[in-house]
């Protein structure tokens, strides 16, 4: 019986190592569930730039949008579970999703298996120069004196942007046309084109108008300033005390993926999110790097999940 045992612990090990040396035994594709341009996207090809240098594997970036990022969950969940695909993502296809689409083909604690947050970042409230309000309270006033006549951006249906829209709204009493649009990157564009009038973005994305004068940022949504915003005042300092919400981003993989594949690639992504060219590039962009684990990534969409919850029902978003 012992000699059972022992040979089982001797195959258990080797099994492992063999997983550990043997991968990656192909190219890596990331799917990133949103247009290029976006934080998540930045993000992404971030990481791949340092996996491509440490394994010396292609890594290939897949953007597939469409439905807030489902489209892009959707596919990683019905992969091969090899640890060769993974999901690039932002946090709402994660913790919003589920409450706003009846008809989703995926169940985040069924179909997939968390692997880490890879940053987080403020979002800011942004206008284009022609509306009238260079404060948030400004904005209020203009907005009630002018209801339902301001119409706001989206990266999608359910989306952080559209949700923190939405609580914004709700916190103010005011009245606002909801635009949505498959990612960032044709939001912005209208936005700036004067189509839309106000979005809550990721910083990263709308930094580089801020600082041309092209958009007029109001406010950041965190608890604290941005270090690349400091004269930007958050929500909470502009009278909206309860106001405090970010976007993170993370990389999860097919649930029956190999635990000896899961763990590696923790690991993995723990010591690239912790290399200091990555956090001076991510940093830089205006991304706070993570990549705490599993465990943290767990407990987040669990929290968060139940956040917007409560926002989608007050909202009643939902969309089949």
């Amino acid at each position: 019986m012992l000699k059972r045992i022992l040979l089982a612990v001797v195959l258990t090990l080797t099994n492992s190592l063999a997983w550990a040396q043997s991968f990656p035994s192909r190219p890596v594709t990331i799917i990133s569930p949103y247009q290029a341009g976006g934080t998540s996207d930045i993000i992404a090809r971030t990481i791949a730039q340092k996996l491509r240098e440490r394994w010396s594997q292609p890594i290939l970036v897949e953007n597939r949008p469409g439905a807030n990022g489902a489209i892009g969950v959707q596919t990683v969940a019905r992969t091969a579970p090899d640890g060769h695909t993974w999901l690039a993502v932002a946090s709402s296809a994660l913790t919003s999703n589920p409450s706003i689409f009846g008809n989703l083909n995926y169940d985040v604690q069924r179909d997939l298996a968390p692997i880490t947050r890879t940053g987080q970042v403020p979002n800011v409230l942004v206008v284009n120069p022609s509306v009238p309000a260079k404060t948030v309270a400004e904005l209020i006033v203009f907005a009630k004196a002018n209801p339902g006549k301001l119409a706001y951006a989206s990266q999608g249906i359910g989306s952080n942007g559209h949700l923190n829209g939405e609580l914004f709204a709700m916190q103010t009493g005011i009245r606002l046309l909801h635009v949505p649009y498959k990612g960032s990157a044709p939001a912005v564009t209208d936005l700036l084109g004067g189509q839309v009038q106000l979005m809550f973005d990721n910083l990263p994305t709308v930094l580089p108008q801020i600082q041309a004068g092209t958009l007029r940022a109001l406010a950041v949504t965190t608890g604290t300033r941005s270090s690349l915003l400091p004269n930007v005042p958050t929500l909470a300092e502009a009278g909206l005390s309860k106001f405090d919400t970010s976007a993170w981003f993370a990389v999860l993989v097919a649930r029956s993926t190999a635990k000896e594949i899961r763990t590696q690639l923790e690991e993995t992504l723990h010591a690239v999110l912790t290399d200091p060219e990555v956090k001076a590039q991510l940093t830089s962009a205006g991304v706070e790097p993570l990549g705490q684990g599993a465990a943290d990534l767990a407990e987040k969409i669990e929290a968060d999940t139940a956040m917007w919850r409560a926002v989608i029902e007050g909202a009643r978003i939902k969309m089949e």
